[in-house]
């Protein structure tokens, strides 16, 4: 018990909490932009990719501090299967943080339209040397088999999503094993406010 009662680090709560709310903006402007066209549908597009490359920073950020700084432990309670899937959706989930906005960053890279991206209208972020310099063609072809894998990680994001939110919610209010008080910034052990 008193093993489950050992939180995150201030830092780490902090970080997850933003890139989560900020990949659910990012999931929603990407499922939103087809809908949407002329200079909606640029800005919409240049928001998205400055919420991605947020994210991926802010990513990085957390996964630097998650190899520097060991997570608390999981309760003893938890059978030797549940603490392997959980720490499969942990680094799964760090896979997508890193892997969607990385793919997203190619297909820019690699599109034949060349418009640059202002993050946040402001700072210029520069393309992928190496896949923009390719010659046209290979660009053309590489923008649409990333966007085909950018898009199947935007659909993975929110099994994954769903999958970690119900487990946290199976933590706190079947087992009430302290597992969710570990990252809820608000919350103390056995689970009021």
């Amino acid at each position: 018990m008193a093993l489950s009662r050992e939180r995150y680090s201030i830092a780490a709560i902090v970080l997850h909490w933003l890139i989560a709310a900020l990949i659910l903006l990012n999931l929603y402007l990407g499922l939103t932009y087809e809908s949407a066209s002329g200079l909606a549908k640029f800005n919409l597009l240049q928001l998205h990719k400055s919420v991605g490359f947020t994210v991926l920073l802010f990513s990085l950020m957390r996964l630097g501090l998650r190899l520097a700084v060991r997570p608390p432990p999981l309760p003893d309670t938890m059978k030797p299967w549940e603490k392997l899937a959980a720490s499969t959706m942990h680094w799964g989930l760090y896979a997508i943080m890193i892997g969607l906005p990385a793919t997203g960053w190619v297909v820019v890279s690699a599109s034949p339209t060349n418009i640059p991206t202002l993050l946040y209208k402001t700072v210029p972020f520069p393309f992928i040397g190496p896949v923009h310099d390719l010659p046209m063609a290979v660009r053309r072809g590489l923008e649409s088999d990333v966007a085909a894998v950018h898009e199947t990680l935007a659909f993975l994001t929110i099994a994954l999503l769903v999958v970690h939110v119900g487990a946290a919610l199976k933590h706190q209010f079947w087992n009430k094993d302290g597992v969710l008080y570990r990252m809820a910034p608000f919350l103390r052990f056995g689970g009021r406010a």
